[in-house]
C-alpha cells in the first residue's frame, strides 16, 4: 500500500475534476495544478499550489511549457526505496508526487472535426504524455489517473484504506496510461503520415505511409466462427457514433463471433433507410429486407415473407424503436438476436418469455453512423498484412437512363430500394424487389447468372411474384443472359452500374423486352 500525500492535477477533460479534487483535499492531499485546471478547482474552494509557485518558473511559450521541470519529473520518477534517489531529491528540493491526474489535449477530436495542420500541431500534447508515462513507469510508488471514470473507485479505496492505494490499483491505472499514449501517438502518426512533404502545395494523402490502430477489448467470446477457434470482441473509440462495441445487451445468451458479424450486417442495412425498415440476416446476407410507412410491424411482415425458411435462426435489425406488437410477432419463430435503437418496456416484457434471445440496443441510429470512426477506413486482414479502403457509403444519387423507356415513379422507388439492399449482399449479388421489399435474393455465386437463377428460385419458394418486380445487380452484366432471364420472369426495370464492354448488347436486350434500365456508374462488390 502507498499513501497519497501530494498530487499534481492538469486536465483537458474537466468532467468530475472539482469533486475529485475536493475529496483529495479533504483527505489531506496537497494539490499542485496548472492553468485553467488550477483556477477551476481554486474557485470551488480547494487549496491549490500553482505550478509556477512550486517550480519557480512561470508557465510560458503560450502554454507549451508548464510541467517540464526536474521538480515535477523528479518527484514523479524518484524511487521511494532507493536511498540515492531520495538523497538527490532532498539535495535538489524535490518533493515526492504520489498521484498524477492528467488527461491529454484532444488531438483526435480536433482532427476529426477538420482543421489546419498548424491547429493540429498545437493540439499535440507534450507535457501531459511525459508526466503520465513517467508516473506509469514508477507505478510501484505513484498512482496515475487519466480517466475520469476512475475517480470514484479511487476515492472509495482511499476512504477504505486510510488514503492509500494498493499495488494492484496502481498497476491497473498504469496499464491504462500506456494504452492511452499508444493510441494517442498512433493518431498523431496516422494524421501526419497523411500530410504531404510540402503541405501548402499538395493535398492531404488519403492513406498514411504507416498506419496504426488500437482497439480495446469488450469481451472474450466462447469461440470464433467455429468451436476450435478462440476469439474476442474489440471496439474502436467511437467518438459518440453508435456501434456494436457501445451497444447494450438487454437480455439473452452471450454474443457469439457469428452473432456479432450478423448484427453488424443488420445494423448497416437498417441504417440505409429513412423509412421504418426491417432486415433479417442469415450468414451475413439479408434473406429479407423491407420498408413501410405503416411502421416496423408491416416492414417486418414483408421482410419475413421473402424467405420464411432462412429466417429461422436469423438475426433481425430495425431502424426504429421496437414495440410490444413487433416483439409478439418476433417471438413466433426462433431467432438468435434482435437489434434496434430502442426497445419499449412492453416489448422487453414480451421477450422475457424467450430468455435466450439476445436483445441489443444501439441508441439512436442515423445514416452518418455507418462510419466506423474518424479514420473512415474499412480494414481487412490478409496473410502478412491488411488492406485498407474507404467505406462504401455511396448511394444511387445520379442515375442515368440508358434504355428507350425510363422507369416510372413506382419503379424508380423500388430500384433505389433494391440498390440500397444490393450493396450489402455478397457478390455476385442480384436482388428482385417490389413494393419496398425484397422478393428474391441471389448472393455470393461465382457467376452472375447463377445468382439470378437463385433469386428467382428463392422468390418462387416463398410464393412471391417476380413478375412486376425490379432487379438490382451489384456489378455490370457481362452478357445479356441475365436480362433475358429477368424478362422471362416479368421484371420491368433494372438498376446496375454499367461499364461492360457489352453494355450496348445488354441495353438492346432490355429494349427488346420493354425493360427500363438505369446505370449508377458505381459498383458495389462485397467480398
Amino acid at each position: 500500500m502507498k499513501r497519497i500525500r501530494r498530487a499534481i492535477i492538469s486536465v483537458t477533460d474537466k468532467t468530475g475534476i472539482v469533486d475529485f479534487a475536493k475529496e483529495l483535499s479533504a483527505a489531506g492531499v496537497e494539490i499542485i495544478s496548472t492553468g485553467g485546471t488550477a483556477e477551476l478547482i481554486r474557485n470551488a474552494g480547494v487549496t491549490v499550489i500553482p505550478i509556477q509557485s512550486y517550480t519557480g518558473f512561470p508557465e510560458m511559450l503560450d502554454g507549451r511549457l508548464k510541467t517540464l521541470h526536474p521538480k515535477i519529473h523528479g518527484g514523479i520518477l524518484g524511487i521511494r526505496d532507493n536511498a540515492t534517489h531520495q538523497k538527490e531529491m532532498e539535495t535538489n528540493g524535490i518533493l515526492p508526487i504520489d498521484m498524477v491526474v492528467v488527461n491529454l489535449y484532444a488531438f483526435e477530436d480536433t482532427i476529426a472535426k477538420g482543421c489546419t495542420l498548424e491547429h493540429a500541431i498545437e493540439n499535440i500534447d507534450i507535457g501531459g504524455p511525459t508526466m503520465i508515462r513517467a508516473a506509469a513507469k514508477n507505478y510501484n510508488d505513484v498512482a496515475v489517473v487519466v480517466d475520469p471514470a476512475d475517480y470514484g473507485r479511487i476515492v472509495k479505496e482511499m476512504h477504505d484504506k486510510k488514503n492509500c492505494l494498493s499495488l494492484q490499483t496502481r498497476f491497473s491505472l498504469a496499464k491504462k496510461v500506456f494504452q492511452l499514449t499508444a493510441r494517442y501517438d498512433a493518431a498523431i502518426s496516422n494524421y501526419l503520415g497523411s500530410v504531404p512533404e510540402i503541405p501548402e502545395a499538395e493535398p492531404m494523402k488519403r492513406f498514411p505511409e504507416t498506419f496504426t490502430v488500437q482497439y480495446e477489448k469488450v469481451q472474450d467470446l466462447r469461440y470464433g466462427e467455429n468451436p476450435h477457434q478462440a476469439a474476442a470482441f474489440y471496439r474502436i473509440r467511437s467518438k459518440g457514433i453508435p456501434g456494436l462495441g457501445d451497444a447494450k445487451q438487454l437480455q439473452g445468451k452471450e454474443l457469439s463471433f457469428n452473432n456479432i458479424l450478423d448484427l453488424n450486417a443488420a445494423l448497416q442495412i437498417a441504417v440505409e433507410f429513412h423509412e421504418p425498415a426491417a432486415v433479417i440476416i442469415k450468414h451475413n446476407n439479408p434473406c429479407g429486407t423491407a420498408i413501410s410507412k405503416a411502421g416496423l410491424l408491416e416492414a417486418y411482415k414483408k421482410a419475413y415473407a421473402c424467405d420464411t425458411v432462412s429466417a429461422f435462426g436469423g438475426i433481425v435489425g430495425f431502424n426504429r424503436p421496437v414495440t410490444k406488437e413487433v416483439a409478439e410477432i418476433l417471438n413466433q419463430i426462433f431467432l438468435e438476436a434482435v437489434i434496434a435503437p430502442k426497445f419499449e418496456k412492453d416489448a422487453l416484457d414480451v421477450f422475457n418469455a424467450k430468455k435466450n434471445l439476445r436483445v441489443i440496443e444501439t441508441g439512436e441510429i442515423k445514416q452518418e453512423h455507418r462510419s466506423f470512426g474518424p479514420t473512415d477506413l474499412d480494414i481487412k486482414r490478409v496473410s502478412g498484412g491488411v488492406l485498407l479502403q474507404t467505406l462504401d457509403l455511396e448511394s444511387a444519387s445520379d442515375l442515368k437512363t440508358v434504355t428507350k423507356r425510363g422507369p416510372n415513379e413506382k419503379e424508380l422507388e423500388n430500384l433505389i430500394f433494391a440498390w440500397n439492399v444490393c450493396k450489402h449482399v455478397k457478390s455476385n449479388a442480384i436482388i428482385f424487389a417490389n413494393d419496398g421489399r425484397t422478393v428474391g435474393v441471389g448472393a455470393g455465386q461465382m457467376s452472375r447468372i447463377d445468382s439470378t437463377r437463385i433469386a428467382v428460385l428463392k422468390a418462387k419458394d416463398a410464393g412471391l411474384e417476380v413478375k412486376g418486380s425490379v432487379m438490382a445487380s451489384d456489378a455490370f452484366f457481362p452478357f445479356r443472359d441475365n436480362v433475358d432471364m429477368a424478362a422471362e420472369h416479368g421484371v420491368t426495370a433494372i438498376i446496375q452500374p454499367g461499364g461492360s464492354i457489352r453494355d450496348e448488347e445488354v441495353i438492346k436486350a432490355a429494349d427488346e423486352h420493354g425493360i427500363a434500365m438505369v446505370f449508377t456508374g458505381i459498383r458495389h462488390f462485397k467480398h
